[in-house]
């Protein structure tokens, strides 16, 4: 009677178990470099930058996603190097969720420009598309694609165009 019991109470939690699902790892850090064209913003020459940047998975496709980027442009009015930081956070979606992630996004940024003498500011606006690629469960490679609108007061609005390789790996 006993093992009757044992083998009923078996079978009774094999069949209410509820399928197992794999854990999705929402959260990455990664880096990248890139080149970014200024085409003239802050009266800049294109250069190249490294990105910091992190991405935490919402729901339903949503990515929360910042990048940090560090870049050493040309100045043409002085022929010198300035220093460029353009930190931004914005939203993403993933078009599919498998190890091949094409995705669509639109970001905040804040441009600061350090000159000797003066820091200009830029508050911009950027649609991007692009992919990651995962070559293992956790490590991911992507390309990213940035069309930035920076506004500022009394001036025009000005453009930048940005294209990137990156790594992440997620955790």
């Amino acid at each position: 009677m006993r093992t009757l019991l044992c083998a009923l109470g078996l079978a009774a939690a094999l069949l209410s178990a509820a399928p197992a699902q794999a854990q999705f790892a929402n959260r990455s850090l990664g880096l990248s470099l890139g080149y970014m064209d200024f085409k003239r913003t802050a009266g800049l020459e294109g250069g190249f930058f490294v990105g910091f940047d992190g991405s935490y998975y919402i729901e339903s496709g949503f990515d929360l996603v910042s990048l940090t980027k560090l870049s050493f442009p040309r100045d043409p009015g002085t022929g010198k190097r300035v220093v460029a930081l353009a930190p931004s956070v914005g939203i993403r979606y993933l078009f599919m969720e498998e190890s091949f992630r094409p995705y669509a996004g639109t970001d905040i940024s804040y441009l600061l420009v350090f000159r000797e003498g003066s820091t200009g500011q830029y508050v911009g606006l950027g649609p991007n598309l692009g992919f990651d690629f995962f070559v293992t469960d956790t490590v991911s490679l992507g390309l990213r694609g940035q069309y930035n609108f920076y506004f500022t007061l009394n001036e025009e609005t000005q453009y930048s165009l940005t294209a990137s390789v990156g790594a992440a790996a997620y955790f």
